[in-house]
């Protein structure tokens, strides 16, 4: 049997240059190094980054700076979704300090249009980036599967079909979630995990920021088709 690919999954990192407005104190990079410590210790293949992994698209050139040593010194495959506090505007902070330069770092919508193909474990990601502060449908024209593993993302909120939404923007249906047929959808824009939908065809699930959920997802995509989800606890400074 083939050997499980490992997927690190996490959101809403909220890096920021402000010691104040951050909530990992002094080093603004803490949430992403946590994030990248837990996939280094999961021997993870791949990194799901999907939303609000910046605060804002105002960040210091030095801050930046120390993500891109994170993100070069982890070496392996990041995937990124921007979100709705990190969109794809023309001052992106996505688009600085040569963050759309790595090779291993796949931003969708901007290196790459909604999609990225992994052929070594025939593995296809997709989701659609935020590209502005306005509401989008997270999970509109969902991709047909066209490999063997298919992954989508998306930052947005969910609701449960029936309910009053409580935040009108960026909604998630449960008949959203089943239309995408994926191996596992990795959410974003939630703080705290949660595994949401029917749980019928599709494992959907919030992996929480860091620093509240106190984990990151690993999911396990095992030789014999089937999807492990597990949560991990992240090493967060005291």
């Amino acid at each position: 049997m083939a050997a499980d690919i490992v997927l690190v999954h996490s959101s809403d990192l909220h890096v920021d240059d402000d010691p104040h407005q951050g909530p990992y104190g002094d080093d603004g990079t803490t949430g992403l190094r946590v994030v990248l410590n837990a996939a280094k210790a999961t021997d993870a293949d791949y990194v799901l980054l999907v939303g609000d992994i910046f605060d804002s698209n105002r960040q210091s050139p030095a801050l930046i700076a120390s993500c891109v040593d994170l993100l070069t010194d982890w070496g392996r495959q990041v995937v990124v979704l921007p979100g709705n506090h990190d969109p794809l505007t023309p001052d992106s902070v996505w688009r600085q300090g040569g963050l759309d330069r790595l090779d291993h770092v796949a931003i969708l919508g901007l290196t790459h249009d909604q999609a990225i193909h992994f052929p070594d474990h025939d593995l296809e990601m997709w989701g659609h980036a935020h590209v502005d502060y306005s509401n989008m449908v997270p999970l509109r024209e969902p991709r047909l599967r066209s490999a063997r593993w298919h992954i989508t993302l998306a930052h947005g909120h969910y609701e449960d079909d029936g309910a009053e939404p409580l935040r009108p923007s960026w909604l998630i249906s449960n008949a959203e979630i089943e239309a995408t047929c994926a191996d596992y959808l990795a959410l974003g824009h939630w703080n705290r995990a949660a595994a949401v939908g029917t749980g019928t065809t599709v494992p959907a699930y919030y992996s929480g920021s860091p620093d509240l959920a106190k984990t990151v997802n690993v999911v396990r995509l095992r030789g014999n088709g089937t999807v492990i989800v597990e949560r991990l606890d992240v090493d967060l400074p005291e």
